[in-house]
């Protein structure tokens, strides 16, 4: 049987799914088939008679679970539901849940997103201003990610500005434990903690796990990594690290989140922690022509290689990688724009191997999802942007704000955050507000201080005998009975089991609040109060879908779900950032940063603003060749994410503030050595040839479909 599960697979990608006793690295170049050696991997471990609730496989994001879940239970069937693919996030929510109560966390604890932990640490800094605030969580969470605490981070400070900073978290950090609350920084630091500090805990998971796979494991940090290392058994004299199980799936030529705590050293410490560790390497790519290929390696080349490759394919040689120049962002997003233009108003003949058609030669008819617009950062966008509107051409910003930070969306969180949590003081804040119930915000000051007081939470506190002293009647009456609806709501979502009891649930309780009204006072066009009631709407109906017993629509699920309480479900949606399903099949242009288009890949590619100062970003300050590296690798990805046809476009000139400045070539373009004869090119001479070809084309049609009377006057 092993060789059904293998068939399909090249030879250095059965080798990574058949070895299965030992610690395994497997270096998968862009586009060979990572995602499908994960999944036989996973496929091959249950032949092999483990059990599939041993089987961890952990990812960065909701989607590549979605598509990895998807992708095995293709290969498995109903043994998929039961092996455990989930984000690295999920993971440490599963553990805190189980046995958070050694670290004092109860089960019920809120995950705070980056608004709450912005508020909070304005609190903790005593300052109004966001752009500070935003300045110590950025600093606080990358001291997380590196495994600091605030002691040790003040310890290690270079000055007092950073002595400050670590002192700000202990106070930011005091807060976390009152609220009963963690934020996404602590949903991997804490299960670390939990099993450095517990060894029944640690031999607990460790037992737990059999076999533990991890997808893009070149964008771990250092936490990430102690904390896989415990769950296979890295550092527990009882277990042999030479025998670990696991498989560590990454590429470090496409290491680009170092900004975020992501490190290379991850890469370089297994072999050092696991001496036995078994090395593979998949070079065959299946996504791209060999020219764009050999352009991507040798942008990568002159970085250091920590495990040497070189990316090939079998597709054939393909159109040549273009090097488009502009005057400025205005003309490049016009000459970009008449690019995809003259895509596809052309049809193109498939090539076999050397560029010729082959025997399986077909005519491509090209749509507007097959095009993306990739840059360095998301301001270079605007430019893009008018320009498709101006030619009437569909477009999506990906990486643009996501359903849950939606401020609709947002206000009903808070409320499931407190039902979870009554101790969650800033879901209480908002959820008590929204919509407004004659609590003012004096009332709101007053139940603060005397909450503080008495080191209770805002809940606890409504219902002390002594809050009467400090609050109005009329107003503790208002709070009251906030508190009671809130103990009510709980109940009721506790016992609200499956799809239909959830939305006639929803419905009721957003009827019972007045929140479509909340909406229609708060917004001055009914248009935009109806668009923000839509997407409530569309989010109870994904609410209850998950809920099970019935076909999740919104995702596409062919299968009756598992039936959920509401309470359940509602635990778990500060975990997921996007509803991104129903994006899938919309037929526009992509724009996005380089950084969000990672993992994706389109037959047609526009890589622009390719210069000096862009993309490599400018370098300044310290660690300058590590930056260099990095922002190469940025490089490598977004050429690497084309599948046909890859144009680079650079300006002569930028907006600075007000003025246009002379600008340079990226030094990634020399680096591209592309062959002189037919890279560069001027894309006005070709799409006049273009359109004038397909006016030809188009004028011949309608004279076929027309019956010839109606020319002739007959």
């Amino acid at each position: 049987m092993s060789s059904t599960i293998s068939h399909g697979l090249n030879l250095a990608q059965q080798e990574a799914v058949n070895f299965m006793h030992g610690p395994c690295l497997v270096l998968a170049g862009a586009g060979s088939g990572k995602t499908r050696v994960i999944t036989h991997k996973i496929a091959r471990l249950i032949q092999s008679g483990m059990d599939a609730k041993r089987i961890y496989a952990i990812t960065f994001t909701n989607k590549a679970a979605a598509e990895m879940r998807e992708r095995a239970k293709g290969l498995i069937g109903k043994a998929a539901k039961e092996v455990v693919i989930c984000t690295f996030h999920a993971l440490g929510v599963r553990m805190l849940r189980a046995d958070g109560q050694a670290l004092g966390l109860k089960a019920a604890f809120s995950i705070l997103d980056s608004d709450d932990v912005t508020g909070i640490l304005k609190d903790a800094g005593g300052t109004t201003d966001i752009k500070t605030a935003r300045t110590w969580q950025w600093t606080i969470s990358l001291w997380k990610n590196m495994g600091l605490s605030a002691t040790q981070a003040e310890a290690q400070a270079k000055d007092n500005d950073e002595r400050q900073m670590a002192r700000i978290m202990a106070r930011y950090e005091e807060r976390l434990t009152a609220y009963q609350s963690v934020d996404f920084d602590d949903l991997i630091s804490l299960p670390l903690k939990l099993l450095q500090t517990s060894e029944q805990t640690r031999e607990k998971w460790q037992g737990h796990v059999g076999h533990l796979l991890v997808d893009e494991y070149q964008d771990t940090n250092s936490t990430q990594y102690e904390l896989l290392k415990l769950l296979v058994g890295g550092n527990n004299p009882a277990r042999d690290p030479k025998t670990a199980r696991f498989t560590a799936v990454g590429d470090d030529d496409q290491s680009i989140y170092g900004w975020r705590g992501a490190t290379l050293d991850n890469l370089k410490k297994l072999p050092i922690d696991f001496p036995t560790l078994k090395v593979i390497k998949l070079e065959q790519n299946y996504r791209s022509t060999s020219a764009i290929l050999q352009a991507a390696n040798n942008v990568i080349a002159p970085n250091p290689k920590l495990f040497p490759k070189n990316l090939w394919s079998d597709l054939g040689v393909g159109e040549p990688v273009r090097v488009v120049d502009a005057d400025n962002e205005e003309h490049e997003a016009e000459r970009t724009v008449a690019r995809i233009q003259g895509l596809i108003a052309g049809t193109q003949v498939l090539a076999g191997a050397g560029g010729t058609a082959g025997p399986a030669a077909a005519t491509q008819h090209r749509a507007f999802r097959d095009f993306a617009v990739l840059y360095r950062a998301n301001h270079m966008a605007k430019p893009f942007e008018k320009a498709l509107r101006k030619a009437q051409i569909p477009y999506k910003v990906s990486g643009g704000t996501s359903f849950f930070d939606r401020a609709e969306i947002k206000d009903l969180c808070a409320w499931f955050r407190l039902w979870i949590n009554n101790n969650d003081d800033p879901a209480f804040v908002r959820a008590v507000t929204t919509p407004k119930r004659g609590i003012g915000h004096q009332s709101l000051q007053q139940l603060g201080g005397f909450a503080s007081a008495y080191k209770v939470s805002l809940f606890e506190a409504l219902f002390s005998p002594s809050l009467s002293s400090v609050v109005g009647k009329k107003a503790l009456g208002s709070l009251q009975e906030f508190g009671r609806y809130v103990n009510e709501l709980e109940f009721r979502a506790r016992h609200t089991l499956g799809a239909a009891a959830a939305a006639d649930f929803l419905r009721d309780w957003l009827k019972e609040i007045g929140y479509e009204q909340h909406l229609q006072d708060g917004e001055e066009s009914d248009k935009l109060a109806a668009a923000r009631w839509s997407n409530v709407l569309d989010f109870c109906e994904w609410m209850a879908a998950r809920c099970g017993g019935q076909i999740d629509d919104m995702s596409g699920a062919n299968d009756i779900k598992e039936v959920k309480s509401l309470l359940e479900v509602a635990q778990t949606v500060s975990l997921l950032s996007t509803i991104s399903e129903r994006e899938t099949d919309q037929d526009v242009v992509t724009l996005s940063t380089l950084h969000a288009a990672k993992g994706l890949e389109w037959p047609h590619v526009m890589l622009v603003g390719v210069n000096e100062g862009s993309l490599p970003f400018k370098l300044e300050g310290d660690n300058l060749q590590d930056r260099l590296e990095e922002e190469r690798r940025l490089m490598y990805v977004g050429i690497t994410r084309a599948q046909r046809s890859l144009a680079v476009s650079w300006t002569k000139r930028r907006k600075k503030g007000r003025e246009l400045v002379a600008a340079k070539p990226s030094r990634f373009i020399a680096e591209m050595a592309l062959d002189k004869a037919g890279t560069r090119e001027d894309p006005r001479e070709k799409l006049k040839a273009l359109r004038a070809e397909f006016a030809q084309k188009a004028l011949g049609a309608l004279s076929a479909a027309v019956p010839q009377s109606r020319f002739s006057g007959g």
